[in-house]
């Protein structure tokens, strides 16, 4: 079973959204797939895919928890795709004690299927890293605005701490020396991963093999929400430099969605935006995503897992690609009749702007992907 926690390190980044049309795009896959909320102070998961009034969630199976799991467990009238879903009404549901959440942990972990995919709560909780770090494949999700992107990061870089501390045993040299420096706060935040994981090689080369591994397992990945023009794209670059150099990590980009209005409608409707419009572009950019992952995923190992950099040349293209879907949308919606005068005349501004925008990426693209190919070539 391949464990896909979503995390996003603010709110509002379409996480859920995410998460609910990933499960149903990767049924339609023809995979077995449990959909789990555990956004548990904030639980609405299921109002995404229009189920109501559910009796049971995993803050009432946490009061009987030597019940199986799977008693708690619906159908969602998708075939395939099974739903758990979280409690927000119950107090303190969020602030899970470590015990029942290492048992969560491990219950979510003995069940079967082909996917488990985790819908988390926003910020760095320690219940939220735990969970994100279940799998050394998580997804973040971000926008491209400045905010969402520094938030992804520092939700990346407690993800890489939480990491080295619970990787290293407490009463080990190792485990000493962190500790120590989280005495010094000031040291222990501006410290950069690469040197710290040098230095705990350096006072325990033993602890330090075991950590070393873990951390060449976990390779999380990017998808970039809510694009507005092509260029967006780009602005994730930053994101993936700091990762590379201050964590010591390769983050994976999955590829790109745009911004579409119709997802409230569909929230509205109680239908996933997968369901409710399958050709509208978020529809397709979803379920790309999703044969994505089932294509990667057949790699299970990380001396097997695809070049980072053929991800972001990718997800370039494809924001033009999907770009030029929602100027022939926009043309749809003019032949039928469906946008005002006013509407119009908008719209045509908007996308004169994003035209001219458009020309200038794909030179750009068409000049990045000649030397990629000049490149492969040459090796």
């Amino acid at each position: 079973m391949r464990i896909v926690p979503v995390a996003g390190g603010k709110g509002g980044v379409g996480k859920s959204l995410i998460a609910a049309n990933l499960a149903v795009a990767l049924s339609r896959e023809g995979k077995r797939v449990i959909l789990a909320d555990l956004d548990l102070g904030g639980s609405n998961l299921h109002l995404i895919l229009g189920m109501r009034n559910l009796k049971h969630g995993i803050g009432t199976w946490l009061s009987h928890s030597r019940r199986p799991l799977e008693e708690i467990m619906v159908e969602t009238g998708y075939s395939g795709l099974r739903f758990i879903a979280g409690d927000a009404e119950i107090a303190g549901i969020a602030n899970l004690p470590a015990s029942q959440k290492n048992m969560l942990i491990r219950r979510l972990a003995e069940l079967d299927a082909d996917f488990l995919i985790l819908d988390l709560g926003a910020g760095t909780h320690f219940n939220v890293l735990d969970f994100f770090l279940i799998s050394g494949r998580g997804i973040v999700a971000t926008t491209p605005t400045p905010t969402a992107t520094v938030n992804a990061y520092l939700f990346l870089k407690n993800a890489v701490f939480r990491l080295i501390q619970i990787s290293l045993p407490r009463k080990s040299t190792a485990g000493e020396y962190l500790a120590s420096l989280h005495k010094q706060k000031d040291s222990l935040r501006h410290a950069s991963i690469p040197q710290l994981m040098a230095n705990i090689g350096q006072v325990d080369p033993h602890s330090f093999d075991g950590l070393r591994a873990r951390m060449q397992g976990f390779r999380p990945r990017l998808i970039l929400n809510m694009l507005e023009d092509p260029e967006d794209a780009e602005k994730v670059n930053g994101l993936r430099r700091s990762c590379q150099q201050y964590l010591g990590i390769e983050l994976e980009h999955l590829g790109i969605i745009y911004r579409d209005d119709i997802q409230d409608t569909a929230l509205s409707s109680g239908l996933p935006v997968l369901v409710y419009k399958p050709r509208a572009v978020l529809s397709q950019a979803v379920a790309r995503i999703a044969a994505k992952m089932v294509q990667l995923d057949r790699d299970g190992e990380p001396e097997t897992w695809p070049a980072i950099d053929a991800g972001y040349r990718e997800a370039g293209l494809e924001a033009e690609a999907d770009f030029a879907g929602k100027i022939d949308y926009v043309q749809d919606l003019m032949n039928s009749g469906a946008l005002s005068t006013g509407d119009l005349i908008e719209t045509i501004r908007s996308q004169q702007i994003e035209i001219s925008h458009l020309r200038k990426q794909n030179t750009f693209y068409k000049t990045r992907l000649v030397q990629a190919i000049q490149q492969g070539y040459t090796r």
